[in-house]
């Protein structure tokens, strides 16, 4: 798995910038319901999703959440003051206290069901009842748009898919969340060429292929004899999905309040 804290740096240029986070921002307001007025961005990541989601609409109070130190002081320079670093497995926030929980690009790097269970338990926890909890599903299938490089990635070793659609929908009715609508949009600006899949793969992108394993290598020579070296493939397209906790809520309790101390963003601005 790639160590965040050292992509932090380079997150946004490698993955699309504002391009792809507009089109991820633009898909999930059109989920969260239009009366929402408190939100919260689990894996907020850099902020640059979430500081769109916080202008979207006048009113709407956004919280970004991460876990990664670099992240999460990036994120509190978009932010100020509405950053806290924070595991999505426990949310140090009260029950019922949003009424819209985001998780985008979040339960895929999850190590297994208990985990993706984790993160979907604390999220309808602090959802209020009538509120609305968005999140990507099956985020690895999302980047194979049918091109010669998928053609060579196709025989790589498979890996546990832990954000797949039914594992999620299941986690989520067992909390009492119903299905609320979907969506789609496309990550602009991340169309892979076969040079930036080899730079992918060699820092540790594909997780069955570690760095310098010479299985990782065997698959880079292939990559390397494909045409166009530098010539981007499609955009991936990814899938959301809502779920919305009923009125009344669930009975199950998940916790009580835990304190949140927010990120304070640096004195000079991250590059």
């Amino acid at each position: 798995m790639l160590d965040y804290d050292e992509e932090a740096e380079r997150y946004d240029v490698l993955r699309g910038g504002e391009p792809r986070a507009a089109a991820a921002a633009d898909a999930v307001t059109g989920l969260v319901p239009g009366g929402a007025r408190d939100l919260l961005d689990v894996a907020c990541g850099t902020g640059i999703v979430t500081r769109r989601l916080a202008a979207a609409r006048a009113g709407l109070r956004v919280t970004g959440a991460d876990l990664s130190p670099t992240m999460t002081r990036m994120a509190a320079v978009r932010l100020p003051g509405a950053v806290v670093r924070a595991d999505g497995r426990r949310l140090p926030f009260g029950d019922a206290q949003f009424d819209a929980v985001v998780s985008v690009w979040l339960l895929h790097l999850m190590s297994g069901p208990e985990d993706v269970r984790a993160v979907v338990a604390e999220c309808a926890r602090v959802l209020r009842p009538g509120g609305v909890y968005v999140t990507t599903v099956h985020k690895g299938a999302s980047h194979n748009v049918g091109s010669d490089i998928d053609a060579i990635l196709a025989a790589r070793p498979r890996s546990p898919v832990p954000d797949a659609p039914d594992t999620v929908d299941a986690c989520a009715a067992g909390h009492g969340l119903l299905p609320a609508g979907e969506a789609r949009f496309r990550g602009r600006g991340q169309g892979r060429s076969p040079r930036r899949a080899i730079a992918d793969l060699r820092r540790g992108w594909f997780v069955t292929l570690p760095p310098g394993e010479p299985l990782a290598e065997e698959f880079a020579a292939r990559l390397a004899g494909l045409p166009d070296q530098d010539r981007p493939r499609a955009d991936p397209v990814f899938r959301l999905r809502a779920y919305r906790k009923p009125w009344g809520g669930n009975p199950e309790r998940f916790g009580g309040d835990r304190e949140a101390e927010p990120i304070r963003p640096p004195r000079r601005p991250l590059p």
